[in-house]
């Protein structure tokens, strides 16, 4: 355990910071992953719409920097294009 106060603070804001992040990536995990489901299961309607709230969240992280900005973009551009094969 730290002694110093600075390293007390530390350790609290690490804290703080590692429960948010792990929130954020279930919270992308899921998304990514009931859109997937969605797909295979021939839903596609359900997932056209679904999938603007996958850009949201993916936009959402990319903004408070939990990934960078070319992968949202990549991700966004292969899961439209997902969709787009599935529907042929």
């Amino acid at each position: 355990m730290p002694r110093i106060a600075s390293a007390k603070k530390a350790l609290r804001q690490n804290v703080r910071r590692r429960t948010r992040n792990l929130e954020r990536q279930k919270n992308l995990k899921t998304a990514l992953k009931d859109y997937r489901k969605l797909l295979t299961g021939n839903k596609t309607e359900e997932a056209k719409r679904y999938l603007s709230s996958v850009y949201k969240t993916l936009d959402k992280m990319a903004k408070v920097g939990f990934i960078k900005t070319g992968r949202a973009n990549r991700l966004k551009s292969r899961l439209s294009k997902k969709l787009k094969t599935d529907k042929k």
